[in-house]
């Protein structure tokens, strides 16, 4: 088996992807994503555009985050595969800041435009004391 992963430039839509999840308005980043979409966050399954926003929310609203995309690769069959680390903070303890590392690997149901059919997120290790 050969590797078919290539390292490209980080494309515009999971960037604002990105800025959706640290800002919490979903708009153009979630774009992508529709009531098809299956998301795997840890043991989580959330399944729908909408249900995936909620969850988002919920994780996310007490923190100040900031998601940095390191390294992305396209693989065949519509896979994209994305490395990064994001930096955490309480928003009542904006200085208690802790960085955790997290892989997104997008499976593509269409490319123009861009759909995504399912997303899986691994994130940390991290001070989840700090966090949660």
């Amino acid at each position: 088996m050969t590797n078919a992963a290539r390292a490209t430039t980080v494309p515009a839509w999971v960037l604002k992807f990105m800025d959706a999840i640290d800002t919490l308005e979903f708009g153009e980043g979630f774009a992508p994503l529709t009531e098809d979409t299956d998301m795997f966050f840890g043991t989580a399954h959330i399944h729908g555009a909408e249900a995936i926003k909620a969850f988002f929310v919920k994780i996310d609203e007490p923190l100040i985050t900031a998601h940095e995309v390191l390294e992305f690769w396209t693989a065949d069959d519509g896979v994209r595969l994305l490395r990064g680390e994001a930096t955490l903070a309480k928003k009542s303890e904006p200085d208690r800041v802790v960085r955790a590392p997290f892989v997104h690997i997008f499976y593509l149901a269409d490319e123009a435009p861009v759909r995504v059919r399912e997303l899986r997120i691994t994130a940390g290790p991290l001070q989840t004391d700090a966090v949660m």
